[in-house]
């Protein structure tokens, strides 16, 4: 599949990482895009590159989508385009690993990372080192990183099992089923990041698996002109795709997703997809608050 990359946005960071930029678009402007335009501006691929850390800087609410693949150990550090001397030194970040075993090094303190589980790193944090258990099955780490102006605790977070410190264990309010088979959108959404149980400054991030025989995600649609939002569509077999829906709700574009590839969707947009068989994705926002059920609901019929 094409690789839609502008060339001369892309720049390397110390050894083993790659930052691409892209700039912001008006809803006015996005009506006019063709479909390879349409992927240029918004769809992220080729994100999980062995022995690499891939980073896409977003203009729309300055958020960083990246993965890191440690088939050795890979240190994240700061960019020409951050300005900064390290990585967070004005930001907070969100990890969530869908590979094998990993570690993650925060400021010397190891924390082991497993299928699934997240860590939430706190503004201030100098030396971060990912890692993994096994360089043959090697750790998948998908990170979201936002402007921060406060510092608050790293913590690892993990969907099941008994708090500890250091350790924050998924509430059951924050699982939460919605949908069913009739309407092909069974779904069950994992709350990781957000208000009440991993405290941020702007970030907000989560986790959403489909149950099978359903293919529809965040259907019915909505906006959130207070925040934008990144998908990244994973556990999908090689030959399945996601149409990921996005644009006015009256001007309604689609792009055709695979495997890993995530996806910027502007506060202006909806953000929906259907699939060829269900598949999971993972959700981070970012913007003006971080109230999840702040959504403005769009009606089936006033779709176009």
């Amino acid at each position: 599949m094409g690789n839609y990359i502008r060339e001369d946005s892309v720049r390397r960071f110390g050894m083993e990482g790659i930052m691409e930029l892209r700039t912001a678009s008006s809803p006015r402007d996005v009506k006019h895009y063709t479909t390879e335009r349409l992927r240029e501006e918004f769809l992220i691929q080729n994100l999980f590159m062995p022995g690499e850390i891939k980073l896409v800087y977003s203009h729309i609410d300055r958020i960083i989508t990246g993965a890191a693949v440690p088939t050795k150990a890979l240190k994240l550090a700061a960019g020409d385009e951050l300005r900064a001397d390290y990585f967070l030194q004005r930001r907070e970040m969100g990890v969530i690993n869908i590979g094998g075993d990993g570690k993650i090094t925060i400021d010397g303190k190891e924390y082991a990372v497993g299928y699934k589980e997240a860590m939430y790193i706190g503004m201030g944090a100098q030396d971060i080192i990912f890692d993994s258990v096994d360089a043959k099955d090697p750790a998948r780490f998908y990170l979201n990183s936002v402007p921060a102006h406060k510092t608050y605790p790293t913590v690892l977070i993990k969907p099941e099992g008994t708090p500890e410190d250091g350790v924050v264990i998924v509430k059951e309010e924050n699982k939460v089923e919605l949908g069913s088979l009739e309407e092909a959108n069974h779904r069950v959404i994992c709350k990781y990041i957000l208000p009440g149980q991993v405290e941020s400054c702007q970030l907000v991030m989560g986790m959403t698996k489909l149950l099978p025989g359903s293919v529809w995600n965040t259907m019915p649609c909505h906006t959130h002109d207070r925040r934008m939002e990144v998908y990244l569509y994973f556990e999908m077999p090689k030959d399945a795709i996601v149409m990921h829906y996005m644009g006015e709700p009256q001007e309604t574009r689609h792009i055709v997703m695979r495997n890993e590839e995530a996806v910027i969707s502007p506060s202006w947009s909806i953000h929906a997809g259907c699939g060829s068989q269900a598949y999971t994705f993972i959700w981070g926002m970012a913007g003006e608050n971080q109230a999840f059920g702040d959504m403005d609901d769009v009606a089936m019929k006033d779709l176009m």
